[in-house]
């Protein structure tokens, strides 16, 4: 049972310091985003539904079950996107991460109706794969986890038309570096697309790189 315990008090801790990252990096801001963590099979600690993301304390955090009802005990009410990140523990195994995110310049991208698909950098490749564009659904309706049906079996990382952005991972830290590593290349093709066309990678490298890229 101390065991049990000390790994959440380390998830608790460790989901607190990737939210004030992601405000401190502009990557949400006031309320924005969520975040949740797979403890074990029955459980998942996720962030609470309208609090500032770096200004949380772990034990302002809530565990719920697999249906996304709290655990006796807990205090908070779950995040309103916490449906979406049930739908893609339950469609993706292998998931143990989820990070919710309002990157400005991805979520410029999203806006504008666009995606990144076209294999350009190859930073991309490795980390991310291709992230298409989920179709707009009204936030915090389970439509949102319905758009990412078709999507989830194919991708770790999405940009929601009109929204915000999505990464998943093994672990944590991984699907955080997604979510960061998604703005940073947003900034760089917004540059290149200023300077002029955006030429694909040939295919013969894109196929090497696809060869090597970090699994889920």
């Amino acid at each position: 049972m101390a065991a049990v315990r000390g790994r959440e008090d380390r998830a608790r801790r460790a989901v607190v310091a990737v939210c004030r990252r992601l405000a401190e990096r502009g990557l949400v801001a006031g309320m924005d985003g969520n975040v949740s963590v797979r403890l074990d099979a029955r459980r998942i600690l996720c962030t609470p539904s309208g609090a500032s993301k770096g200004e949380l304390r772990p034990a302002d955090l809530v565990v719920v079950d697999a249906a996304g009802t709290p655990r006796r005990g807990e205090r908070g009410v779950p995040s309103s996107e916490l449906d979406l990140h049930l739908r893609a523990y339950a469609r993706r195994p292998e998931v143990r991460a989820v990070v919710h995110g309002h990157p400005p310049v991805a979520t410029g991208w999203a806006v504008a109706g666009r995606d990144f698909m076209a294999p350009v950098l190859p930073e991309v490749i490795l980390l991310m794969g291709r992230v298409p564009l989920v179709p707009f659904a009204v936030p915090g309706t389970p439509a949102v986890a319905d758009a990412f049906e078709p999507f989830f079996p194919h991708h770790d990382v999405f940009l929601m038309a009109h929204h915000g952005a999505l990464a998943l991972g093994s672990t944590l830290t991984r699907a955080h570096q997604r979510m960061e590593s998604l703005e940073h290349a947003a900034r760089i093709l917004e540059t290149a697309a200023r300077l002029g066309p955006v030429h694909a990678l040939p295919a013969d490298v894109v196929a090497r790189l696809v060869a090597r890229r970090v699994s889920t």
